[in-house]
């Protein structure tokens, strides 16, 4: 348990450490100066700090809440298209042992593997939408020859259909992020205050003042840079959606299916992270 505190990997502390020592050091003059010249340096009022305080970490929650939820989305996108293809291995069971059932599953692992370069915003020669598509063209031939049924060609296709409607779900959130001036009027705040929060505490506190601003300071950048993070649930940060394992578990779920034993080691968090 005591171990998380010194927990580096999957923190937000690597991207707000100099802005919170910086909120340190000033607080450190601040009292100093304080001590040294009060009436250049004078103390204010805490009573204010207090109530701004309180309306900044509530518009914060509301920021983490918004940006939380385009992450949870994203990832139940994520988690129908894995349900989705394993659906299409079940559904294909009528093909078992043959190679056309291999032909209609594997380009569904392409389309794992190309939607997670996709959204990271890597785009090769093929895309998502190609490797779908040559399943939904295997599906109709093998329709047309006598190998599937009506209905079972409509049911796999509506499983193709369930998956290009997550990917395009996700393409939505990659697009349209949280309104830039909502996210810059709370980071401008959030700094002001915690510049200006040691004039507050340089009387009451003394010089604990600091430690206190510094803990201020790491609640409100962490929340902000945390939110920053959550916002974008496709990238390659820490606490994004691990897109490369979720691939791998569709990977292992079609070609275990078919019998395939070369396959990919299950993914495990490193350091509390998964990728």
């Amino acid at each position: 348990m005591f171990g998380l505190f010194f927990v580096l990997k999957g923190s937000i502390i690597q991207r707000i450490w100099i802005q919170v020592l910086a909120i340190v050091a000033i607080s450190v003059a601040v009292v100093g100066f304080h001590r040294s010249v009060p009436g250049i340096v004078p103390s204010l009022d805490p009573s204010p700090f207090a109530l701004i305080g309180i309306a900044l970490s509530i518009f914060l929650s509301f920021r983490n809440g918004a940006c939380y939820d385009r992450w949870w989305e994203a990832r139940k996108l994520w988690g129908l298209m894995i349900q989705t293809s394993r659906d299409l291995l079940r559904q294909t069971v009528t093909l078992e042992g043959s190679e056309e059932r291999r032909r209609l599953l594997l380009p569904v692992v392409d389309f794992a593997r190309l939607s997670a370069a996709q959204l990271r915003g890597s785009q090769g020669p093929r895309s998502a939408d190609d490797a779908l598509a040559e399943t939904g063209r295997t599906v109709s031939e093998l329709e047309r020859k006598g190998r599937l049924t009506t209905v079972e060609a409509l049911v796999l296709h509506e499983s193709l259909n369930r998956m290009s409607q997550a990917l395009l779900g996700c393409e939505r959130l990659a697009s349209t992020p949280v309104p830039f001036a909502y996210t810059l009027l709370l980071h401008r705040t959030a700094y002001i205050y915690c510049t200006i929060l040691p004039f507050g505490f340089a009387d009451t506190l003394g010089w604990v003042a600091p430690l206190a601003a510094g803990l201020v300071a790491y609640a409100f950048f962490g929340l902000d840079a945390l939110a920053e993070e959550l916002e974008e649930p496709f990238s390659d940060k820490l606490n994004a959606l691990p897109l490369t394992a979720y691939a791998t578990s569709v990977e292992i779920a079609l070609r275990g299916g078919l019998g395939d034993r070369d396959l990919p080691p299950v993914p495990t968090p490193v350091g509390f992270v998964l990728r």
